[in-house]
């Protein structure tokens, strides 16, 4: 007999302890009363113990028919949750949450996700946009793209690109307030920063070959890029961002770039983060494989 009819079989005596009787399992399993009472005694020969003592009124589990119910439960449970991962190993579904910055999640990621729901409508997913840093291992998020350095955790990391970082004011505020020559003349200058911690706080830059963090301040803070670049553009200050920001500004002269001299140009890296590991479910590995390729590309910078 191979190991289908003993699953079947299984299935069958579970029924039975569960109805407490041969002919309500039989009419849950379809089957005939007789032939339940037949799968119970295939059992008991093949084992060679009773599992069960039977009368015309009751039926009662013995102490190894009780330990046989509860084996075959959990045997019954892994052969379906064996088959629900190969299934989804075939065809991903579910809902997977993901975080990603305000600014590069529109203009970057938002318009992949049509192809990528294309290519798996059985994903669903639930997008936070927000430069603050979602807690994954507590339950916040599944997958976050996160930039520049990541802090260590059992996260795991995928690259998907680098982006760079400028430092940039609006003409009509440096008409008004002047324009920094070196980066120690932003101390008189109102610095629009990110209200979030980050790794390095301040701003990099290079100066006779050494390189430092400056710390900067000014009247506001915001928790995304895009409101920095919208105040920068307002005349308020000056900010750093990525440059997948300001790509247009700087095109149209809306926005002025400052201190490339002594811009590090620091490449940030621009990573997936999630939990890992060989039970990570398939709609997520294939979010990541499918961000993974599409952001590699200069696109991304």
């Amino acid at each position: 007999m191979d190991r289908t009819d003993h699953s079947s079989e299984m299935a069958a005596f579970v029924e039975v302890a569960r109805q407490g009787s041969l002919s309500a399992a039989a009419r849950a399993l379809g089957l005939t009363p007789s032939a339940v009472s037949r799968i119970v005694g295939r059992i008991e020969a093949r084992l060679g113990v009773r599992l069960m003592v039977r009368t015309t009124r009751s039926l009662r589990l013995t102490a190894e028919g009780q330990n046989y119910v509860h084996a075959a439960c959990r045997i019954l449970a892994d052969i379906a949750e064996t088959e629900r991962a190969i299934a989804d190993q075939a065809s991903p579904r579910g809902k997977v949450r993901i975080s990603m910055a305000s600014a590069h999640g529109r203009m970057n990621v938002l318009p992949l996700l049509g192809e990528f729901t294309t290519l798996y409508p059985g994903i669903s997913l639930d997008i936070d946009l927000s430069d603050e840093v979602a807690d994954i291992l507590g339950g916040r998020a599944d997958v976050a793209v996160r930039f520049g350095p990541l802090a260590d955790s059992p996260l795991t990391a995928r690259r998907l690109g680098e982006t760079g970082r400028t430092v940039v004011a609006s003409a009509d505020y440096l008409a008004r307030h002047g324009t920094p020559r070196r980066p120690a003349e932003l101390a008189g200058h109102n610095c629009l920063d990110f209200s979030f911690r980050r790794i390095e706080p301040g701003w990099p830059f290079r100066e006779e070959g050494r390189d430092y963090i400056l710390p900067v301040s000014g009247n506001i803070t915001a928790n995304n890029g895009e409101t920095l670049v919208q105040l920068a553009l307002d005349g308020l200050g000056i900010t750093r961002v990525g440059n997948f920001h300001i790509e247009e500004e700087l095109a149209n002269g809306r926005l002025v770039p400052l201190l490339e001299d002594f811009n590090p140009y620091d490449r940030e890296a621009i990573h997936a983060v999630f939990i890992g590991g060989p039970n990570m479910p398939a709609r997520l590995r294939v979010l990541v494989d499918f961000l993974a390729e599409k952001l590699r590309t200069p696109a991304a910078s």
